[in-house]
C-alpha cells in the first residue's frame, strides 16, 4: 500500500471541491475524465481498493459485488479499468462520487500521481478544458499551414522507423521497423534525485527501477510521454523547460523520437506548432553560432518563414537530445545570456538562454541527459525534472518476442533470463535487453553445439554475458585468432581511453591514434555509426556503455602490462561518479577461468592478470571492508566478489562467522543475488541486519536458500506479507538452521501466518527469540501460534508481540504460555488489553516460572490496573514488569 499520511483534507475542503466539480456539466466532465484515464487507472491500481470502494458506497455509487473478487482473480490492472469505464457508464453523478472518494483519499495515501492529478484538475478545470481541445486541434496557421506541413511531413520522414542495430553477417538480419509497432512503452518518474550519484549510474537506477516496481516503498510519480509539459503539482503550474534524464541505453533517444513522431501523427501537444528536434552530438561542430543559423542549418527549408514562426514563441518547442555528449559549457546558472535570436554566441549560451526563458520568452524546451551529467549542473531551472527507469515486466517479454520472432525460442529464452537475477534486473535497459536476446539466440540455435556445451556458453553473470557475446562473434566471423587479437587490442585501448576519460564517442583520429582497422568485417559488431550528415565526420560509439567498459577491461587480459593495469585500477577507483565500477566489475569476472574459456584463443597465454587482479581484491577487502565502511561501498566489494566466482577469496576476505549491517540501505534484487553468494561462500554468519534494506518477497526468494547459515538475522521493515511464508518456512526449518534470533519486526504479516508461523516453531529447533512485533497477527489462527509457543520443549526465551492488534478476546490464549518453561521475557506493549486482561495477565506473570521481564506498556489498562499489576514484582524477586 502506499503512504499513509496524517488527515490533510478538512470537510471545509472536501465541501469547497464539491462546490467546483459541481459547476461541470456532464459533456466537460467527460473531456477531463478521457484526458485523466491513464492517470486514474493507475490511480486505481495502487490505492487501497476496500478504502476506495467504501467512499464511493458511501456516495450512493451501485456497487458490484464481483469488484474485490476481480481483484484477486483478475489483477488490479484488469479491475481499475473496469471501474473506471463503470463510473463512466453511470453517468455525472458517479463521475462526481468518483472524483470526491480520490480527493478524500489523499488522507490516508499522499502519493503523487494522485495529488498531481487532484491539483490539476482543481486548479486548471476551467481553462484545462481549452487546453485539451488546443492539443488536439492545434492552432490558426493561416498563412504558415503550407510551411507547418511541409515541417511535419520532414519530421515523419526522420522519425516513423526503428532501426535495429545489428551485427553483420549473424542470424538476424539488419531491420528497419515502424516505431509505431516496435516502440514498448518505459517507465518514466518524476525525480529530483539526480545529485551526488556515488554508485555506476546502470546499477544504480536497476536498483530505483526494481524499487518503483515494488510500489509500496516509492516515492516516484509515474509520467508518461504525453504528461511531460502537463501541469505539475510540484511547481504548481505547466512547465516551460522539462529534463528527461536516463542511463546510456534505455531509450532517451527513442523516447524522443517516438515523441516527435505522435506530435506529427496528432496524437499529442499540437499546442506547439513547430518542435525543433536537435541532437548535441551533431551540435558540437558549432562554435558560436544564432538560433537561426542552428534551425536553418537542420531545417532549411524554414528559412522564408522562420521570421514569423518565431513571432509567437508559445507555439514552440525546441528538443535537445544527449546533454551528456555536449562539449560545449552548458551552465544553467550562467548570466551570460541572449535575446536575440538572429544574435551569433556560444551554443551553451543559446541552450541556457531557451530554457531561462530570456530567447523566445514563452517557448518550451525539453532536454535529455544522463544522470551523472545531471549530478555536476543546477537543474533547478527546470520546471519538471524526470527519469526513465526502463522496461516493465511486460515489455521484457514482449521486447524478447518482437526479436525472436519465434514463440517457443521467444519463451526459452525468457524463462532463462527470468529464471537469472542478474540478467533478468539489467534487462530494464533496452538495449541491455538486445545484447542478452542476441548472445542467447546464438547460443540456441547454434545447430552443432551440444546441450551440455549451451550450459557452458550461457551466461550467468554480466562478465559471462559479454564473453559469450564477444565469443560467439569471433568464432562465427574470423577464420584465424591473430586477426581479432589485433582488433581487440585496438578497440581495448581505445574503450579505455574513453571510459578513463568520460568519452562515448570516436572520430578518425582516435581510430588512427589507437589503430582500429575501420575496414574490419567484424567492427561494427562492437560499435556503431554516428555519422554528423552536415560535417561528413565519421564519429562512432560502442553498441552500449557497458561494452566500452568490457573491452577497457579485456584489454588488460590479452595485452598484460601491470604497472598499466595497476594505474587502471587506481584511477578507476578514484571516480566519485561511479563510472569505473563496471570496469572493475569486469576485470574481477575475466580472472575466472572458466569465464574466460570462451575466449581462451585470444588472450595473454604467458602471464596471466588473474593473479594480480585477485591480489588487488584482497588488499581493497583489506583496506576496505570496516564496519565503518559505507554500504554502498560494501555492496560495490561484494559485486566484484561475485563477480570474480572465487568463493575462496570470499571466505578469506569476508570471513566466517562475520557480523553484517546492511540496515537502511535499499537493497535491489541483484544485491539480494550478490549477498546470497556471500553468504554462501562463507558457510556460517553470526549476524545479518537486513532491517529496512525493502527487499520484500522478491529479495528474499533470493537469499532464503541460505539464510539459515545465520545466526541472528533482522528482517523487520521489509514489507514481507503473507504469500512469504513459504520462504521463512523453508530457512527456518532447514536440517541446519543455526537461527537463534529472528527479527520479523514492522512487515505486512496478518493472522493468516500464524498457522504457518507454529508449523515453522513447531519444527525449528534453533530459534530462541523471535520478535514478530508490528504485524497485524491477531486473529482467528492466533491460537495456533500460542499454543506451538506453549509446549513444554518450546526453545523460545524471548518473545515480542508488541502492537500486533491484540484484544481482550486473546488474553485467555496467552494465559497458555506460562506452560512454557524456557520464556524468559514477554514483550505484549501496545496492543488493545483493557482492564477485562488484567486477571488473565496477573496468572501469566506468576505462572511462568522463569520470567525476568515482561511488557504490558501502552494498553487499554486504566491507571488502578497498572499499579496492581506493577505490585507483582513483589511476588516474584527479580522480575522487572514494565507498564
Amino acid at each position: 500500500m502506499e503512504k499513509r499520511c496524517s488527515r490533510v483534507v478538512s470537510d471545509d475542503d472536501l465541501q469547497l471541491f464539491h462546490q467546483t466539480i459541481s459547476q461541470y456539466e456532464m459533456s466537460t466532465l467527460r473531456i477531463l475524465y478521457q484526458y485523466f484515464w491513464d492517470d486514474l487507472k493507475h490511480i486505481v491500481e495502487i490505492v487501497d481498493t476496500q478504502n476506495l470502494l467504501s467512499e464511493l458506497k458511501s456516495r450512493n455509487f451501485p456497487m458490484r459485488t464481483e469488484y474485490l473478487l476481480m481483484e484477486k482473480n483478475l489483477g488490479a490492472s484488469v479491475f481499475s479499468e473496469c471501474l473506471i469505464q463503470d463510473v463512466m457508464d453511470e453517468g455525472r453523478e458517479a463521475v462526481l462520487a468518483f472524483w470526491e472518494s480520490l480527493f478524500v483519499l489523499q488522507n490516508t495515501y499522499q502519493h503523487p500521481n494522485l495529488i498531481g492529478v487532484l491539483a490539476e484538475f482543481s486548479q486548471t478545470g476551467s481553462t484545462l478544458v481549452s487546453l485539451i481541445i488546443l492539443d488536439k486541434e492545434g492552432h490558426e496557421l493561416h498563412r504558415l499551414k503550407g510551411i507547418h506541413d511541409r515541417h511535419k511531413k520532414h519530421l515523419l520522414e526522420m522519425t516513423k522507423n526503428f532501426e535495429e542495430h545489428n551485427a553483420p553477417r549473424l542470424v538476424q538480419p539488419r531491420q528497419s521497423c515502424s516505431i509505431s509497432s516496435c516502440y514498448l512503452d518505459l517507465i518514466v518518474v518524476s525525480t529530483q534525485q539526480l545529485r551526488n550519484r556515488s554508485q555506476h549510474e546502470i546499477k544504480e537506477t536497476g536498483g530505483r527501477h526494481e524499487e518503483y516496481l515494488r510500489k509500496a516503498h516509492t516515492p516516484l510519480e509515474r509520467v508518461s510521454p504525453n504528461r511531460l509539459f502537463r501541469w505539475c503539482h510540484r511547481s504548481g503550474g505547466i512547465p516551460n523547460a522539462v529534463m528527461v534524464s536516463g542511463v546510456p541505453g534505455v531509450g532517451k533517444t527513442t523516447l524522443m523520437q517516438k515523441f516527435v513522431y505522435d506530435w506529427v501523427n496528432e496524437k499529442h501537444y499540437q499546442r506547439f506548432s513547430f518542435i525543433f528536434l536537435f541532437k548535441f552530438r551533431e551540435l558540437n561542430r558549432h562554435g558560436e553560432v544564432s538560433l537561426v543559423e542552428m534551425i536553418l542549418d537542420q531545417y532549411p527549408y524554414l528559412e522564408s518563414e522562420l521570421d514569423s514562426i518565431l513571432q509567437d514563441p508559445k507555439k514552440l518547442l525546441f528538443i535537445f537530445d544527449g546533454l551528456d555528449e555536449s562539449i560545449h559549457n552548458i551552465d544553467f546558472e550562467s548570466r551570460k545570456l541572449c535575446s536575440n535570436p538572429k544574435e551569433r554566441v556560444k551554443l551553451g549560451a543559446i541552450v541556457v538562454s531557451l530554457v531561462r526563458q530570456s530567447l523566445l520568452t514563452g517557448s518550451s524546451i525539453l532536454l535529455t541527459s544522463r544522470p551523472t551529467k545531471l549530478a555536476s549542473v543546477d537543474i533547478s531551472v527546470f520546471q519538471r525534472v524526470s527519469e526513465i527507469m526502463g522496461f516493465f515486466p511486460r515489455e521484457r517479454e514482449m521486447y524478447f518476442k518482437q526479436f525472436f520472432h519465434d514463440e517457443e525460442l521467444s519463451t526459452k529464452a525468457f524463462h532463462y533470463v527470468r529464471e537469472n537475477d542478474i540478467l533478468y534486473t539489467f534487462c530494464y535497459i533496452p538495449s541491455f535487453c538486445w545484447i542478452v536476446c542476441k548472445v542467447l539466440s546464438m547460443c540456441f540455435r547454434a545447430s552443432s553445439v551440444t546441450d551440455e556445451q549451451q550450459n557452458v556458453f550461457r551466461p550467468k553473470t554480466v562478465t559471462q554475458l559479454f564473453v559469450s557475446y564477444v565469443a560467439n562473434i569471433l568464432a562465427n566471423h574470423c577464420m584465424d585468432s591473430d586477426c581479432p587479437k589485433t582488433l581487440m587490442t585496438s578497440l581495448g585501448k581505445m574503450a579505455q581511453y574513453g571510459i578513463m576519460n568520460h568519452i562515448l564517442t570516436f572520430d578518425n583520429k582516435d581510430f588512427e591514434t589507437f589503430h582500429v582497422d575501420i575496414q574490419s568485417k567484424i567492427l561494427s559488431s562492437f560499435i556503431i555509426d554516428t555519422n554528423d550528415s552536415k560535417s561528413h565526420t565519421t564519429t562512432c560509439s560502442f553498441l552500449h556503455l557497458t561494452i566500452q567498459e568490457f573491452f577497457s577491461a579485456l584489454h588488460h587480459y590479452i595485452n598484460f602490462s601491470e604497472a598499466e593495469m595497476q594505474s587502471s585500477l587506481q584511477r578507476a577507483r578514484s571516480f566519485e561518479d561511479g563510472r569505473g565500477e563496471m570496469f572493475i566489475r569486469f576485470l574481477c569476472g575475466l580472472s575466472d577461468g572458466t569465464t574466460t574459456s570462451l575466449l581462451k584463443p585470444y588472450l595473454c597465454g604467458k602471464t596471466s592478470p588473474s593473479e594480480k587482479v585477485i591480489r588487488w581484491l584482497c588488499q581493497e577487502m583489506a583496506a576496505k571492508w570496516r564496519p565503518e565502511t559505507e554500504t554502498y561501498e560494501k555492496i560495490n566489494l561484494l559485486t566484484f566478489l561475485f563477480e570474480s566466482r572465487n568463493k575462496c577469496l570470499v571466505y578469506d576476505t569476508v570471513g566466517p562467522r562475520g557480523h553484517l549491517d546492511f540496515s537502511e540501505f535499499h537493497l535491489t534484487p541483484v544485491d539480494c543475488t550478490i549477498l546470497a553468494f556471500t553468504l554462501e561462500s562463507c558457510r556460517e554468519t553470526d549476524y545479518l541486519n537486513l532491517d529496512r534494506c525493502f527487499i520484500q518477497g522478491e529479495g528474499l526468494a533470493r537469499l532464503a536458500l541460505v539464510l539459515h547459515t545465520v545466526q541472528e538475522l533482522r528482517l523487520s521493515n521489509n514489507d514481507l506479507k503473507d504469500s512469504d511464508m513459504p520462504l521463512i518456512y523453508s530457512f527456518l526449518t532447514h536440517n541446519t538452521s543455526r537461527v537463534q534470533k529472528l527479527s520479523l519486526r514492522n512487515n505486512s504479516l496478518t493472522g493468516a501466518s500464524c498457522s504457518s508461523l507454529a508449523c515453522t516453531l513447531s519444527i525449528n529447533q534453533s530459534l530462541t527469540e523471535p520478535d514478530l512485533s508490528r504485524n497485524n497477527l491477531a486473529g482467528p489462527d492466533f491460537h495456533d501460534l500460542i499454543t506451538t509457543l506453549s509446549v513444554p520443549t518450546c526453545k523460545i526465551s524471548h518473545l515480542s508481540l508488541q502492537q500486533i492488534k491484540l484484544t481482550d478476546t486473546h488474553a485467555s490464549v496467552l494465559h497458555s504460555l506460562s506452560q512454557n518453561p524456557n520464556l524468559t521475557h514477554l514483550d505484549l506493549s501496545k496492543n488493545f488489553l483493557t482492564d477485562t486482561s488484567a486477571k488473565h495477565i496477573q496468572d501469566l506473570i506468576l505462572s511462568l516460572p522463569n520470567l525476568e521481564e515482561i511488557r504490558i506498556d501502552v494498553n487499554g489498562f486504566s491507571n488502578e490496573k497498572e499499579g496492581f499489576l506493577k505490585q507483582l514484582e513483589k511476588i516474584k524477586t527479580g522480575l522487572s514488569i514494565i507498564v
